[in-house]
């Protein structure tokens, strides 16, 4: 009977140290870009612009940026409102990342209006650059240059 109770024994204390070393599944890591996409999907008001260093928030005062996109995909969206009549923006398009997700995206890839764009991220401001050499969107003009769109929350 003192050896049933010892081999007893030892099974609960095996069976305790096998369980408590299990914890749960450890959930899986988000990719960078999803981590990035939940930082940039959001509706950004213009705090300052710039176009080859020259101040044209005067020609923005209500510009905004919205960017969304569900999480493990590889094409997002975006769409803008308040933009003048000349911009190098359109009303809408699409977005990827490019190779360092952390700092690039591709507006509108694979068209005729592809753009490498650069951007800095933090919980309240976001900063876009790129240098745009299209005649701009909603009539023509001249927009080319190296422009600098800062917003904020």
């Amino acid at each position: 009977m003192k050896a049933f109770r010892i081999l007893s024994l030892l099974g609960l204390v095996a069976t305790l140290l096998t369980y408590s070393s299990c914890g749960g599944d450890d959930p899986a890591s988000e990719s960078v870009s999803d981590v990035q996409l939940g930082k940039l999907s959001k509706t950004w008001k213009i705090n300052t612009v710039t176009l080859d260093g020259i101040d044209k928030k005067a020609d923005y005062p209500s510009f905004q940026l919205v960017i969304s996109g569900t999480k493990g995909n590889t094409s997002f969206g975006y769409s803008t409102s308040g933009r003048p009549l000349l911009s190098p923006w359109k009303s809408s398009g699409s977005w990827e990342f490019g190779a360092a997700p952390e700092t690039q995206v591709i507006r509108d890839k694979s068209t005729a209006d592809e753009l490498a764009m650069t951007y800095a991220v933090t919980e309240t401001t976001l900063s876009i650059t790129f240098t745009f050499n299209g005649a701009g969107y909603s009539r023509t003009g001249v927009v080319k240059g190296q422009w600098v769109f800062t917003f904020k929350l």
